[in-house]
């Protein structure tokens, strides 16, 4: 084992496993080129080799320096294809492809994206401005909700064009605003402007904090213009569209509806299911599907919420030394489910399940005992019970039932028809999913 391979094998120690699999394993020590004072290594691809540089970097030097005593300066070298020679090292990360501000996760690629209904749109427009960037739209402005993928595609765009050797900025709209008051008090305006307006691509993430700050506006508007004119793409995220950012001035707004407007639904029950396998297979985890299915079911739309709990049950699991079963994952979570069942009502259960199974909510609250009403009642009080905090005399009350012991009788009589009926298994599924989407939607 060479000093190189010795350095990444302590470096595991110190990081997650998935940062080890996603990066560091990928690196080769170059012998040939390392000396004592720089060590060189080899990766396969531009994206893995300024991640990284720019975060493990130091780590990298430090650990060399306690192996032979000597901080090597750390380069990171791209390997490409050479005919059927086989991968040769080329130069450096080119100056030119050094994001100049905040810096993008590389695992953020369209490659990683799970593209459903509800974003497929997003998804198509984004990569036909990664590749034909600031040709036809221009900018382009992504909307929707916390959590559903926009800054995954605003990145993906970032990664893509860095791949094609463009200087590509990104950054939050707090940042931008941070940095514009940090020059404007040290009068270097001047650097400010080069590092926004001399890009190929500038990556706007959370435009609405935009909203009432006019000096900021002001700025913004005249690095807009330089850019557009000059044909340089822009891309903008926001969790709604320009005509209901207030504060926002007209001649900004109508340029942000110049290009394309794209948005993002929360996910539907499939999609959210595919994405769950999907951030399992990326990290390691394994998962059965009912676990999976719970998880997509109770945990609501927002993709970083559901990522946290995954992220959760993994380190529980390693941990305890336990296997992830439904009893563990359900207790490993519960606070936030605890979260989400606070923000659904019974109220909300019944209008779905009224809309749903087309009966009345006023039948589903009375004494009828047809069976289509009886089937909606049922299905209700599982779902009051599964998806808010009430106990069951409060849904008793709600329900106008005599005492909890109705409710625990229809609890059981759901249960029973969940074990042999996959299919009232699934509409279950489908109406928790729904009712989560409309809480978030009315917030």
């Amino acid at each position: 084992m060479n000093i190189g391979q010795k350095v990444l094998f302590e470096l595991k120690k110190e990081i997650t496993q998935t940062e080890y699999e996603r990066y560091i394993k990928k690196l080769v020590y170059d012998t040939k080129h390392s000396r004592s004072n720089i060590a060189c290594f080899n990766a396969p691809n531009m994206l893995i080799a300024k991640w990284v540089k720019t975060k493990y970097a130091d780590k990298i030097a430090h650990l060399f320096e306690i192996q032979n005593e000597v901080k090597p300066k750390i380069e990171i070298n791209i390997e490409r294809p050479k005919g059927k020679q086989g991968l040769t090292p080329t130069k450096s990360i080119p100056e030119k492809t050094q994001a100049k501000s905040t810096h993008l996760n590389p695992s953020l690629t369209f490659e990683s994206f799970i593209v459903g209904d509800s974003n497929q749109f997003a998804y198509t427009t984004a990569k036909s401005v990664a590749e034909k960037p600031g040709r036809q739209y221009n900018p382009l402005f992504i909307y929707g909700g916390v959590g559903l993928g926009k800054t995954h595609l605003l990145q993906a765009i970032g990664n893509y064009r860095i791949e094609m050797g463009d200087t590509v900025i990104y950054t939050t709209l707090e940042q931008f605003m941070n940095s514009f008051t940090s020059h404007l008090r040290s009068q270097t305006m001047d650097r400010f402007r080069d590092k926004f307006r001399e890009c190929d691509l500038l990556l706007i993430d959370d435009i609405q904090f935009l909203s009432r700050k006019e000096q900021t506006q002001e700025e913004f508007f005249h690095t807009f213009n330089e850019l557009h004119n000059a044909n340089k793409q822009i891309v903008m995220t926001a969790d709604r569209p320009p005509k209901k950012i207030a504060g926002l001035v007209d001649r900004l707004r109508t340029r942000f509806e110049w290009g394309l407007m794209a948005d993002i639904q929360p996910p539907g029950l499939e999609t959210k299911i595919a994405i769950i396998q999907k951030k399992c297979e990326l990290d390691g985890i394994r998962l059965d599907q009912e676990i999976i299915q719970f998880i997509a079911t109770h945990m609501g739309d927002n993709i970083r919420e559901i990522e946290s709990a995954l992220i959760r049950l993994n380190a529980m699991s390693s941990m305890l030394n336990q296997e992830i079963t439904l009893d563990f994952a359900q207790n490993a979570i519960k606070d936030q489910l605890k979260e989400k069942k606070e923000h659904v009502t019974i109220d909300d259960i019944v209008k779905i399940v009224s809309r749903e199974l087309n009966v009345k909510p006023s039948d589903i609250k009375s004494k009828k005992r047809t069976k289509n009403v009886v089937n909606a009642r049922r299905t209700a009080i599982y779902l009051a019970r599964n998806l808010t905090p009430n106990s069951m005399p409060q849904i008793a009350l709600y329900f106008g039932m005599k005492d909890h012991t109705a409710i625990s009788h229809a609890m059981k009589k759901i249960n029973e028809i969940i074990e042999n009926d996959e299919n009232f298994k699934v509409l279950l599924e489908e109406l928790s999913n729904k009712i989560h989407t409309n809480t978030i939607q009315s917030e």
